[in-house]
């Protein structure tokens, strides 16, 4: 009964890494493993061995021919999701050249070495995106490991100088903070949860944390109302402040892109031939205006005055810059 349970375990591993829909094993191919692996078997008894582990439900394929063909069919996961997630690691730049392989190597493993190969064709890891060290990727697993025992972390946070050296921020201040969730927007790595020092809900970049440590304080409770979704809407898009409707005019080649920032939902007509306008809630922000700034004039604000007019005046202050 142990040979025969350690067969089966080595039918099932040799169908997962050698056979896909285009690469089809036959039980000579079976048979021929088994032997190199110092495994004894029959044409029957390997028949039987898969009926079992269809039984137990691994989706082995039988292509009924002569002779019969096998192959893994679905797996834990299809391959385009294999992909994307391959892509990501790939492009990531919260990870270093090294782990975006190691990544990669774990998640190819989910295929077979057919179809991993095929995966594995096109791969490019930019350097000049790619950090130099794993300092992020600790800081992440000490922040992960805090959330999880649900225990408060003290770091420093550090930004940049016209020169690039870091500084860090009001002159090495240790941050208290009880880490409730990660976010990610723009290929960065957030931490959001309740700061300490600012008395509120916060969010910090993982990479430009500085020395962290793990507490034995217990971290400050997640309020039931707590929405990870709200708080990424509310960090990273365009509502920094107060709630403002405003009307865009647009040029009709810019529909794509207002349904991209604003969903499907958004309210739109007609306004000529040439144009639609369009009409959201988003704050007076830099970040808002900078977005329309960046439409090269395809997108104008509209109403109410007072955008109009706060738009106006951040293009002035930006004249005043030019030699």
């Amino acid at each position: 009964m142990v040979e025969r349970k350690s067969r089966i375990l080595y039918i099932k591993r040799y169908l997962e890494e050698n056979s896909d829909e285009q690469h089809q094993k036959t039980v000579t191919d079976i048979l021929a493993h088994l032997t190199g692996q110092g495994i004894t078997a029959t044409r029957k008894t390997v028949a039987q061995d898969i009926e079992l582990l269809i039984e137990a439900g691994v989706d082995v394929v039988i292509n009924k021919s002569r002779p019969n063909k096998y192959f893994v069919g679905i797996r834990h996961i299809e391959l385009p999701k294999l992909k994307l997630l391959i892509d990501a690691a790939q492009a990531s730049k919260f990870l270093t050249v090294k782990r975006s392989r190691d990544l990669i190597g774990d998640l190819l493993s989910l295929t077979s070495i057919h179809q991993a190969e095929d995966l594995k064709r096109g791969l490019y890891f930019d350097n000049q995106v790619k950090p130099k060290n794993e300092n992020a990727y600790r800081t992440a697993n000490l922040l992960l490991k805090a959330i999880i025992e649900k225990k408060r972390v003290r770091f420093m946070y550090y930004e940049y100088a016209p020169n690039k050296e870091k500084v860090y921020k009001h002159n090495r201040r240790v941050y208290e903070f009880s880490p409730w969730t990660f976010l990610w927007n723009n290929d960065h790595y957030y931490i959001a949860g309740h700061s300490e020092n600012h008395g509120q809900v916060i969010k910090f970049r993982v990479d430009r944390i500085a020395s962290p440590k793990e507490t034995m304080l217990d971290a400050a409770s997640v309020p039931d109302d707590f929405d990870p979704a709200v708080i990424a809407k509310t960090v990273f898009s365009m509502y920094e402040g107060p709630m403002l409707d405003v009307t865009l005019k647009c040029e009709n080649s810019m529909m794509k892109t207002i349904v991209d920032r604003f969903g499907e939902n958004v309210k739109t007509d007609i306004s000529d031939p040439e144009h639609f306008h369009a009409k959201v809630t988003v704050s007076a922000s830099k970040t808002f205006y900078g977005w329309v700034f960046g439409m090269d004039g395809a997108i104008r604000i509209t109403a109410p005055r007072e955008a109009v007019t706060a738009y106006n005046a951040m293009l002035n202050k930006a004249k005043s810059f030019a030699p």
